[in-house]
């Protein structure tokens, strides 16, 4: 049990290890919370101006995501750790990202930690969120709407196909969950008709 405990806890602590704030500041930018939302994510950080930046933020926080999923499932496997484990790990990540405790319990929108996650759990379901994502973002260039499509889509598609998965669909729709309650601001916004489009300056 205490096993299982530790572990769970360790996926927390590097699902909120804040790759945009440290890239940030390795490279010398903004803090990308001046930009955009205010969130540290990879699209603040390309509003910096810096696409490398905003590359490495974002294989950063989908990393996390897809290591501790494929380390979680490893031991499950070789029954190191408690079927539950694999159910609660991509919940517990995402939810690191999102309340860091290394930012105070600020934190992203774990919109690309959910892709590292997707990844881990069932490959095509990742590319099936970068697919939607990019095809929405190509026709309005609003990220939240993007984020939200790609992960209604995904929500969807995990029921209806028999995937082969390492959790649960039921991790895949917590997840969405979560992005959906840190995307409540902009779901207003976007039923407002008042959410910004996407402008790299």
């Amino acid at each position: 049990m205490w096993l299982n405990l530790s572990v769970v806890l360790v996926v927390y602590m590097v699902g909120s290890l804040p790759f945009a704030i440290m890239i940030s500041k390795i490279m010398g930018l903004t803090d990308p919370r001046q930009f955009g939302s205010g969130n540290p994510g990879a699209t603040n950080v390309l509003r910096s101006g810096n696409r490398w930046a905003a590359l490495l933020t974002l294989l950063g926080d989908a990393g996390k995501g897809w290591i501790a999923v494929e380390l979680v499932t490893f031991g499950v496997q070789y029954s190191y750790l408690a079927d539950w484990v694999s159910e609660v790990a991509p919940l517990v990540v995402a939810a690191g990202h999102i309340w860091s405790v290394f930012l105070k319990g600020q934190g992203g929108k774990g919109v690309a930690t959910f892709i590292g996650v997707l990844l881990g759990i069932q490959v095509y379901l990742g590319l099936l969120v970068i697919l939607t994502w990019g095809l929405v973002f190509a026709v309005t260039r609003i990220s939240s709407l993007s984020s939200l499509c790609s992960g209604a889509v995904v929500s969807v598609v995990v029921w209806l196909v028999p995937f082969d998965m390492s959790s649960s669909p039921w991790a895949v729709i917590g997840l969405f969950a979560l992005i959906l309650y840190k995307h409540y601001p902009n779901l207003r916004r976007l039923m407002a008709g008042t959410e910004p489009r996407f402008k790299l300056k």
